[in-house]
């Protein structure tokens, strides 16, 4: 007989079966995005470390390269290799100015070398270098170079490129370019080691002998590798957690839409199973039969939707990779707990839904079932226990979710969240029909007879209203939750990034300073908004320790700055001290300081600043009457809103090279845009993923308003056996869903807000030091009270038409 229903209810099992299909592939999608993120966004960012079996970092930046025989004698050691890193400026072709490039060094073991050729060979020798790809360089080039090695003398001459390094999949590979030479090269070069990268498997104790003079840290590649990753893209997590959070959303609105599907169905084959029930079976036969029946849609279900999952997932990453996305995901990677934890929850949320209606089914008389019924009214026994279950899950819900906020822990916030939510939905049968009753008397005066009617029905059975209501209250509180976190993610996220790259681009020159001419052609260069010069100059604390200090003209520097809040600039009389050197000279925020330089000195007011602070800061008069021989050491500059970063980089190299070949330009505008794109498409991607749990609350409405019609058959019936004509109890049916759809848009609107901004707090609390930044983006919260109440009239036109299209005698008869 189960078998026997499945075949005959396949056509009404499409709904409950999407609904379910959605949630699965949301699921397995966030599960399959993330592990693909992870071991591309590794193998990216830190390639150099994933196929290391060991990595050994110096913890005192001393350097560890007299160490590699030590290590290399370690028996289980195949091969050793330094990281060595120094820099060189050169000329590129096709350029004038000189351009900073950072240099590394190839292993001399094979099995270490981590970098990916696109063209040429490595270099073997001195006077050969192999360059990252992205500029007009190609091999055979011949490109003159000025370094220093570690007593500071400068090195020039001629370097041939060799072969070129793709680092297309590095963040910061656009910063600038970068070289990889022998180590005996970058060793001339004066180049330090503070790490070494080890393959083999040797014996940790007689690896740790090796070093155990030294403070070093002893890590794997992977382990290694995680930390780069962390240090560049530390939101990984939070997506994480953010496509889960929604994830959970999308299966808990899927249970409601399947509980919802089955009362429909229901509701259709009561007669049927009262039949059934007079003809012998009983009430557990026909509970295992509706139970049985949804274990097969959900088992069902769940594969399709595992299957889906995995397709959504690759097509997500085939999208990020041909909008050349700055998160590197490259293919499918499918944990075996993605597939598990699919079918589990489409099957476990499938049969826990169709409990409650099954159970429903079941509990009523056969002879009872063969004949209408009146619904339970509000204060029945059910109506009491759901208002008292529902109180006890909002209030403490609520508690908790805020808790959670408050304190940064989502994963304390996303069960607040979940108890409250569905409370509110136990609660909403109590709450919406006095709302709609109100909006109703509203309606009774522009709608006709149709509208009076609608807003009659609306009120006389709340329970209905309300599951009808609640079917999209869940649709657009989502939806809204996702618009106001959104908006609220990306103005905390766009305000740490300020904080954290507060200057878009540097131009320093460490040893005889900026010519006074170069600010106004730098601030001539199309994209940069404005410039300001900070002077360099050496000043000497107490204890004769001289330090090389800047000086600030602060009503200059803050417009150039995205943000001050880790940038703090000195006032007249106080030096922003760094602190470690706080720390080394006893000093404390309020001490008084004496700097002299030569036979000058100067008392300030100590201050102490943030860890981005790594030299002493005055303001500019005081620094050069200290000093009458600073110089300008760098200059900020801040570009348009609308440049294009790199490009305007790369202008801003060429000017500042001519002017000055030894001039180092940072662009970090670059890597600001880049991570800027990266929490963009992160929100595409959650945006995305969002649209298909809203879909699943659609549904909900559409089967809802099935159920209203079923229920209300011979009520129908007897409407057009009295005069309303087909046309009038279809505006009937669509004036109740306006009404409704309406209420229940405001209120979703309401609770969506409320849910976003707790949401994006407890996400982002942890990761934003400054805490979340509100942002309601009014005009799409408005379109969304639009679309819904749009929706529910859409939703309302198939149930409407098919009541039309029954003829009444049949409707009275049921």
């Amino acid at each position: 007989m189960l078998l026997a229903q499945v075949r005959a209810n396949a056509g009404r099992l499409v709904a409950s079966m999407t609904a379910i299909v959605i949630a699965v592939a949301f699921v397995v999608a966030t599960l399959v995005l993330n592990q693909t993120a992870k071991s591309t966004v590794l193998d990216a960012v830190g390639a150099e470390y994933t196929g290391t079996d060991y990595v050994l970092s110096s913890t005192d930046g001393e350097p560890l390269a007299g160490l590699a025989d030590a290590v290399a004698a370690v028996p289980g050691v195949t091969a050793v290799a330094p990281q060595w890193d120094t820099s060189l400026q050169t000329v590129l072709p096709g350029a004038t100015g000189a351009r900073y490039v950072s240099i590394g060094a190839v292993a001399e073991a094979p099995a270490l070398r981590w970098q990916q050729l696109t063209a040429g060979t490595f270099p073997t020798g001195p006077g050969q270098i192999a360059l990252s790809t992205g500029s007009d360089v190609a091999v055979g080039d011949v490109l003159p170079f000025t370094t220093y090695d570690a007593a500071g003398t400068e090195i020039t001459g001629d370097l041939t490129v060799t072969g070129l390094v793709d680092l297309s999949g590095s963040i910061t590979g656009g910063l600038f370019s970068q070289g990889f030479v022998t180590p005996d090269q970058a060793e001339q070069w004066g180049a330090t080691s503070t790490e070494l990268l080890i393959a083999g498997d040797p014996d940790p104790t007689a690896l740790q002998m090796a070093y155990e003079t030294r403070m070093t840290r002893l890590t794997t590649g992977t382990e290694r590798a995680e930390e780069e990753a962390a240090a560049l893209t530390g939101g990984s997590d939070a997506l994480t957690v953010v496509l889960l959070v929604f994830a959970t959303v999308a299966v808990l609105v899927a249970g409601l839409v399947i509980a919802n599907t089955f009362a429909v169905l229901l509701a259709q084959r009561t007669r049927e199973l009262a039949l059934l029930r007079c003809v012998g079976a009983t009430s557990a036969q026909l509970r295992r039969s509706v139970l049985g029946e949804a274990a097969l849609t959900g088992l069902a279900a769940s594969v399709l939707g595992v299957l889906g999952g995995i397709g959504l997932a690759a097509g997500v990453s085939a999208l990020a990779a041909s909008l050349d996305s700055p998160i590197p995901l490259s293919g499918v990677s499918v944990p075996w707990v993605a597939v598990a934890a699919g079918v589990v929850v489409g099957l476990v949320t499938t049969v826990v839904a169709a409990l409650a209606p099954a159970r429903a089914a079941t509990r009523v008389a056969p002879l009872a079932a063969l004949r209408p019924t009146d619904p339970a009214p509000l204060r029945s026994r059910p109506g009491v226990v759901r208002l008292v279950v529902g109180l006890l899950m909002f209030g403490p819900g609520v508690a908790l979710l805020l808790w959670g906020a408050s304190a940064g822990e989502v994963l304390a916030a996303l069960p607040g969240g979940a108890l409250s939510f569905l409370g509110a939905v136990l609660l909403a049968q109590r709450a919406v029909p006095p709302v709609v009753a109100a909006a109703g008397r509203l309606l009774g005066r522009v709608g006709g007879v149709p509208g009076r009617l609608a807003a009659g029905n609306a009120t006389r059975n709340p329970r209905r209203t309300a599951a009808t209501a609640t079917a999209l209250v869940i649709g657009v509180t989502l939806t809204t939750a996702m618009v106001v976190g959104a908006a609220s993610t990306r103005a905390t996220a766009a305000a740490g990034l300020d904080a954290a790259y507060p200057t878009d681009v540097v131009v320093q020159e460490a040893n005889a300073g900026l010519p006074a001419s170069l600010l106004a052609q730098l601030e001539a260069v199309d994209g940069v908004q404005q410039g300001v010069e900070i002077t360099a100059g050496q000043v000497t604390f107490p204890g004769g320790e001289a330090w090389q200090a800047e000086g600030y003209d602060v009503p200059a520097t803050l417009p150039v700055l995205r943000s001050a809040t880790d940038q703090p600039l000195p006032a007249l009389g106080e030096v922003v001290l760094p602190p470690f050197l706080a720390d080394q000279f006893g000093l404390a925020a309020g001490d008084r300081v004496e700097l002299t330089a030569g036979d000058r000195a100067l008392t300030l007011t100590a201050v102490l600043g943030s860890d981005d602070v790594d030299t002493p800061r005055l303001t500019g008069v005081e620094l050069t009457a200290l000093d009458p021989e600073a110089v300008v050491g760098s200059i900020w500059l801040r570009l348009a809103d609308t440049a294009e970063p790199t490009t305007v980089v790369e202008e801003i190299t060429e000017v500042a090279g001519t002017a000055v070949p030894t001039a180092y330009v940072s662009g970090i505008a670059s890597e600001r845009a880049a991570l800027d794109d990266v929490v963009d498409t992160l929100l595409l991607v959650v945006t995305g993923l969002l649209g298909v749990a809203v879909l699943i609350a659609l549904i909900g409405v559409g089967n809802t308003l099935a159920l209203s019609v079923v229920e209300r058959r011979q009520e129908s019936g007897l409407l057009r056996a009295l005069g309303l004509t087909r046309g009038q109890l279809r505006g009937l049916l669509a004036w109740e869903a306006v009404l409704v759809a309406g209420v229940a848009a405001v209120i979703g609107v309401l609770l969506g807000g409320g849910y976003g901004l707790v949401g994006a707090a407890s996400v982002l609390g942890s990761l934003s030091a400054d805490g979340t930044v509100v942002s309601i983006p009014w005009l799409q919260v408005g379109a969304i009270v639009v679309v819904a109440t749009a929706a529910g009239l859409l939703a309302s036109v198939l149930p409407a038409r098919r009541a039309a299209r029954t003829p009444p005698v049949a409707a009275i008869a049921g």
